[in-house]
């Protein structure tokens, strides 16, 4: 049985629209209101959404919430940029699961 699971993308509205072109589901989300980007995240677990795509400036906003999926199979959480570009952030992580799963940074 294969079990179909949504794709949303999180962050500031100029980073996300393209991705509605490519159907994806969308959630604008500010940095300056990281209360509402924590809800719009856990909303997204709770109803099956097995792919969530946040903006490196939404994200360091709410380290404790993408934290605690880390730890779970699903929702999978992937950073990335935003329009003004990226933070570093998204790769650092990358790398740090890369590390992790073979045992040494093949990545640099």
């Amino acid at each position: 049985m294969i079990i179909m699971r949504k794709i949303g993308v999180v962050g500031d509205k100029d980073s996300i629209l393209a991705f509605k072109a490519f159907g994806l589901d969308v959630f604008p989300a500010f940095a300056h209101q990281p209360e509402d980007s924590r809800k719009i995240v856990d909303r997204l677990a709770r109803e099956d959404y097995g792919l969530i795509f946040i903006t490196e400036q939404i994200a360091q906003t709410i380290t404790e919430t993408i934290d605690r999926y880390n730890k779970a199979i699903t929702p999978a959480i992937i950073l990335i940029p935003g329009n003004t570009g990226s933070l570093g952030v998204g790769m650092a992580r990358i790398r740090a699961n890369v590390e992790k799963a073979v045992g040494m940074n093949i990545l640099d």
